[in-house]
């Protein structure tokens, strides 16, 4: 194991994104190249090839943005209740190796923690209700709330009104590397990548961040 070496004395916030990076990304993946292509197969009565090509056709158009994860927006879109078919595959809702311990010991710490979110707010509450992870968190952050996604620029200065952060102070741990780099020209001095955030897939070779494999990798919290 590789631990990655943070200066903890000067960190005072921590961002932590949720889907990939908390929990497994397992289910989203499952949930948009399986599931939904198979649902507008049927609602639209076209080949399943046919329609996973136009499932993926439609989601790379607005990837990056909001729509990308609004499920009002895929409802409308594809004509289905994008909602009801999550709880179909709720199931595969887990929570990543050590993120219950690194949670814990970043409360035990006093610092600010915050869970940040591209994830419309129905995910959100749902993935909370099945994890109980949101006692963990001093406050639960939907970007859809502040009108942007994290892939954007002025998310942060949004965010930063309404949760106020010092950049120069603050961890951002995320397994998107649009998000990550977002946040760098912000000034977000402390970042991490994750390297496996689909347990069903390989682990992603290292890049540009400092990067780990689980959250074991980022303890112990001095």
């Amino acid at each position: 194991m590789i631990t990655v070496r943070l200066p903890w004395p000067q960190i005072q916030t921590i961002l932590l994104d949720m889907d990939g990076t908390l929990l497994d990304l397992r289910f989203d993946n499952h949930f948009w190249r399986e599931l939904v292509p198979v649902r507008y197969a049927e609602r639209h009565g076209l080949p399943l090839e046919q329609a996973r090509i136009e499932v993926a056709a439609r989601t790379r158009r607005v990837e990056g943005t909001l729509d990308w994860y609004c499920l009002d927006y895929w409802s409308r879109e594809l004509e289905l209740d994008v909602v009801a078919l999550k709880y179909e595959i709720e199931h595969l809702i887990a929570v990543h190796p050590h993120v219950r311990d690194f949670l814990a010991a970043l409360r035990a710490s006093g610092r600010r923690v915050a869970l940040v979110t591209n994830a419309h707010g129905h995910s959100l509450t749902m993935k909370m209700e099945k994890t109980g992870l949101a006692g963990y968190f001093d406050t639960l952050v939907c970007a859809h709330d502040l009108g942007l996604a994290k892939e954007q620029a002025a998310f942060w200065p949004r965010l930063r009104a309404l949760e106020p952060f010092d950049p120069a102070a603050t961890l951002l741990v995320d397994d998107n590397l649009s998000v990550l780099r977002s946040a760098q020209s912000y000034g977000i001095a402390h970042l991490v990548s994750v390297l496996w955030p689909d347990s069903s897939a390989p682990p992603r070779p290292p890049g540009e961040f400092p990067a780990i494999h689980d959250f074991s990798e980022l303890l112990p919290v001095a």
